[in-house]
């Protein structure tokens, strides 16, 4: 087991792989370290003697400076660093690429749905849409008639479970008896078998928009239902709206073709105040969906080469193991995936705070870099102008595990994408148009970052955490990958897969990404029973474009 790490030859710390005691005298690369402090696993201590002001480094950019004097092999906390990072413009260099050895993979496909546009997706859902928040009633009420009855309902256990409270409570037992007793959750199946086999799951997208707040919010909001209209894994679209609202229908059905001129998808639509009666209303949704339904069934999945898949990579409940296994883990995955003529997209600008200029020169021309750089300063700028800022990123939890700022967090955050050349840069809700490594611009925030990412384009998701999370998409399949194997263990009802044996160096980062890839083909071939999927986690929240970091 190894005990110590430093990330990158030029930083000034050393991360703890596992509880360090104070007064501890180790050896790291012939350097010999008293510890000046109990180290936490995930936390850090110096290699030097720092001076007030004086710069932290870690993977190999600064990432905060020291607030008082600290001591070799000391611990460094929120009380004595605060964030700072370098300063950052344009495209100042040029940056020079190796690809991974793709060879053993190059004819190598995945089973997915093909679209007429040339597209592939990875699943095959119909998706319920509302144009406006007066509406997510009516699509609950479908929802329940139409999940159950076709198969894709959830678990009943908890249901049962509730009923045997029920039971216990009208036979007059007390609530102590209740609380000690050791009650059934066993599954209760309702409908095993799905009426469709070719679709994988009927999805409605409820949101708190549409109308009110300003009308570029529910521009923002078309064009945010529109992607998801036009996404890969959608096989049609039903549309419910109720009239007098801001998104009106004829405008989300343009927003839909400028999006996509070849938009050949059915899409039905219905308005609550053309309509006879609500009852009206959601039988004809209901009976022109299944129709659709039934013809949307025959499309199956057919062999795709592997350039075909576009990946998102996400991280939340990050711990101080993220940047050192998932993260790179995940970013070789994604360069083996850029090497074969795959599409990867890494978001969360707030999460790439630090690490502005390396993205700006692996940009592959100016203009995209410029754009990365307004991007990243106007945001940031907003969120500053309500006394706010990137700074203020890392939650509690990051914290507790080793996260100390929101630099030391973004350089690992940035991992995620690997060291391939960035050929784009997508402003919110922009379509991914070109193969390659592309930023696009969503908060931090995980469900508006997944939200934001699946709507550029990504048909599968890979999700790391340190600390577990249960977030995912109604229609992009997001996998969790843990970073260490004890999260791995305790929440093995969320987790996919397991990069703590890169802690342990019983793998290497690149054997991990290799197996990775694996995954992702599996999944995307429909082969895998992804945790967040097969949970329902159907998480979507659009962002506002206002202070969310």
């Amino acid at each position: 087991m190894r005990h110590l790490l430093k990330v990158h030859p030029s930083d000034n710390v050393i991360v703890a792989l596992t509880d360090l005691s104070k007064g501890q005298t180790l050896t790291y690369e012939g350097e010999t370290y008293i510890l000046q402090d109990n180290i936490q696993q995930k936390h850090k201590f110096v290699t030097e003697d720092l001076n007030t002001g004086d710069p932290v480094i870690m993977y190999g950019v600064l990432v905060g400076k020291a607030m008082h004097p600290i001591p070799k092999g000391g611990l460094i906390h929120t009380q004595n660093l605060k964030h700072a990072a370098a300063d950052y413009s344009g495209k100042q260099k040029d940056y020079t690429w190796t690809p991974p050895d793709v060879s053993k993979w190059n004819d190598r496909t995945f089973m997915g749905y093909h679209r007429s546009d040339g597209r592939v997706g990875t699943a095959n859902y119909w998706l319920f849409v509302p144009t406006v928040f007066c509406e997510n009633r009516n699509l609950e009420v479908i929802k329940e008639a139409l999940n159950k009855e076709l198969g894709y309902g959830q678990s009943e256990k908890y249901k049962n479970y509730t009923r045997q409270l029920i039971s216990m409570y009208e036979s007059g037992q007390s609530p102590d008896t209740m609380l000690s007793a050791d009650l059934s959750l066993q599954e209760e199946m309702f409908h095993t078998k799905r009426l469709f086999p070719n679709i994988d799951g009927i999805k409605f997208l409820t949101h708190q928009g549409g109308c009110g707040g300003t009308r570029q919010d529910s521009a923002v909001l078309s064009k945010l239902l529109a992607s998801y209209a036009d996404h890969p894994n959608v096989a049609g679209v039903t549309v419910l709206s109720l009239g007098c609202q801001h998104l009106q229908m004829d405008d989300f059905k343009q927003e839909i073709f400028q999006r996509n001129s070849k938009f050949d998808k059915p899409l039905l639509m219905f308005e609550q105040q053309k309509s006879q009666s609500e009852e009206s209303l959601i039988s004809e949704a209901i009976k022109q969906t299944f129709v659709h339904l039934v013809k949307a069934n025959t499309q199956q999945r057919q062999p795709a080469p592997l350039s075909k898949m576009v990946l998102g990579v996400k991280c939340g409940g990050s711990d101080g193991f993220s940047g050192i296994s998932a993260n790179p883990a995940v970013g070789y995955a994604a360069d083996l995936l850029v090497g074969l003529g795959g599409t990867v997209l890494l978001a969360e600008f707030p999460e790439l705070c630090g690490v502005e200029q390396e993205l700006a020169d692996r940009c592959i021309n100016k203009e995209i870099a410029a754009k990365f750089v307004h991007l990243m300063k106007s945001y940031n700028a907003q969120a500053e102008s309500v006394g706010s800022g990137f700074h203020a990123n890392p939650s509690p939890g990051n914290i507790r595990d080793g996260l100390i700022t929101d630099a030391i967090k973004s350089a690992g955050a940035a991992k995620k994408g690997g060291t391939a050349p960035i050929v784009d840069v997508l402003d919110y809700t922009e379509p991914a148009t070109k193969p390659g490594l592309n930023l696009v611009c969503t908060p931090g925030n995980d469900v508006e970052a997944t939200t934001g990412k699946t709507a550029s384009g990504s048909t599968l998701i890979l999700f790391t955490t340190g600390l577990g999370t249960p977030t995912g998409n109604p229609v992009c399949p997001v996998i969790k990958v843990a970073t260490n194997s004890d999260l791995a263990r305790r929440m093995a009802d969320i987790i996919d897969i397991d990069t703590g044996d890169i802690i342990t160096g019983q793998t290497t980062i690149e054997q991990k990404g290799e197996e990775i890839l694996e995954y992702c083909i599996r999944a995307a071939s429909g082969l895998e029973k992804i945790k967040s999927v097969e949970l329902g986690q159907d998480d979507f929240i659009p962002w506002k474009r206002g202070v969310s970091l």
